[in-house]
């Protein structure tokens, strides 16, 4: 059983799941392309935990073949859902029982590897899932925050090639979210307008950082950027929560993720990547400061002592630089 430990001097709360420890190593391309059973293409259906959601065909039996996206639990998930929320001081320190939802979200029955390579329908069907699973699980009074993410390549975090994605629904709302938020917060009681929308409007203005757009939505590197090549993904209407999106704007913003991974594929060779949704949490009443966004980030350089220590990231490649570079990259 995994539990929650928070770190008394910056409050900073860490999942301790020593379960996850007995993970399997990434399959070989030489397994998942010579007669090896990946388990999340069509037809490896029992290799995987019972779905807890699919898209089908009508008349289908779960667990069956004739699906295009399953959603199933985590076999190592990092939090469980069976149980307590238990709270407990020892001594100075604060713990609670690790109770959470830890979902992977199977993108396609085919064993493609990259996001890149669906189609707008079916990129539409990925971020309609999140919808799905972010609104069902927000039903558990338990659960106070839902952070939907992708890790693509092993630099990255995967552990399977098969393009997947992951939501872990928490008990608490993390650290990084609250600072952003309270960011936010703080731009809006100064200048009474959104953050965001400023971003997109100024970007827009300026379009040296303007990578791709859409009616709805916009893809831009930002103007301090952590890693070369970080792309936001932003709705042009302003909303807190990306559950309430209506489906002509996630149809649009399906489509800005697709062209924006797409160049990324081509431009930077497959490269390693995770991307994350940013949206508010799971109790907040309707925000005019914060509007959910995708960040998606590349691997393309290492996390060292300097950023460690400091929080400072060295980025050798400016947003200008980036964007120009995607622009120019066609793909179909």
């Amino acid at each position: 059983m995994s539990e929650l430990r928070k770190d008394p001097v910056v409050g900073r709360w860490v999942i301790i799941a020593a379960d996850r420890a007995g993970r399997p190593n990434d399959f070989s391309e030489r397994t998942l392309h010579h007669g090896g059973r990946c388990p999340f293409d069509d037809g490896q259906e029992t290799l995987t935990p019972s779905e807890t959601m699919a898209y089908a065909a009508p008349g289908r039996s779960p667990n069956a073949r004739g699906w295009y996206l399953r959603v199933v639990p985590n076999r190592f998930p990092a939090l469980t859902i069976e149980g307590a929320l238990l709270r407990e001081g020892v001594g100075i320190f604060d713990k609670m029982s690790g109770i959470g939802a830890h979902e992977v979200i199977i993108e396609t029955p085919r064993h493609e590897t990259s996001m890149g390579d669906l189609s707008r329908a079916e990129v539409e069907s990925v971020l309609a899932a999140y919808r799905d699973r972010i609104r069902d699980l927000k039903r558990d009074e338990r659960f106070r925050h839902i952070l939907v993410f992708k890790n693509q390549g092993r630099a990255a975090g995967a552990t399977l090639e098969h393009a997947h994605s992951q939501l872990i629904a928490l008990p608490i709302v993390p650290r990084n979210v609250i600072e952003e938020l309270r960011g936010a917060e703080a731009y809006f009681t100064h200048k009474e307008r959104c953050p965001y929308c400023d971003i997109i409007a100024q970007e827009r203005k300026d379009s040296v950082r303007l990578i791709f757009e859409n009616e709805h939505a916009i893809a831009l590197a930002p103007w301090a950027p952590k890693s070369p090549f970080e792309t936001w993904v932003l709705p042009k209407t302003h909303a807190a929560s990306y559950e309430e999106a209506p489906d002509a704007l996630r149809s649009g913003v399906a489509e800005v993720m697709r062209v924006v991974l797409r160049k990324l594929d081509v431009a930077l060779e497959r490269p390693p990547l995770n991307y994350m949704l940013h949206t508010a949490p799971l109790r907040d009443k309707p925000s005019s400061y914060y509007h959910w966004h995708f960040e998606i980030v590349p691997r393309l350089t290492g996390v060292a002592g300097f950023e460690w220590g400091s929080g400072f990231f060295i980025n050798p490649t400016s947003p200008e630089e980036a964007a120009a570079f995607l622009r120019k990259t066609e793909v179909g």
